[in-house]
């Protein structure tokens, strides 16, 4: 017999706490784009980067890429 999908998507799911601690362990970037318009017009363009991970991910990618030196 199979799972209810209810009863399988609460196995599958992970507490916020186990996955903030993926994403600092292995590092996550974030990429967004914005554009203001009136009327038409673009008055405004914004592009927007951001690496979310901790420290010591950070220091380790830097030391594997040889950028460290």
């Amino acid at each position: 017999m199979s799972e209810s999908p209810a009863k399988a998507s609460r196995t599958q799911q992970i507490s916020l706490c186990e996955a903030l601690d993926r994403v600092l362990n292995k590092g996550a970037v974030v990429v967004a784009d914005i554009t203001i318009t009136v009327a038409d017009v673009e008055l405004v363009y914004l592009s927007l980067q951001a690496l979310v991970t901790s420290v010591e991910t950070g220091r380790r990618l830097r030391r594997e890429s040889g950028y460290d030196e």
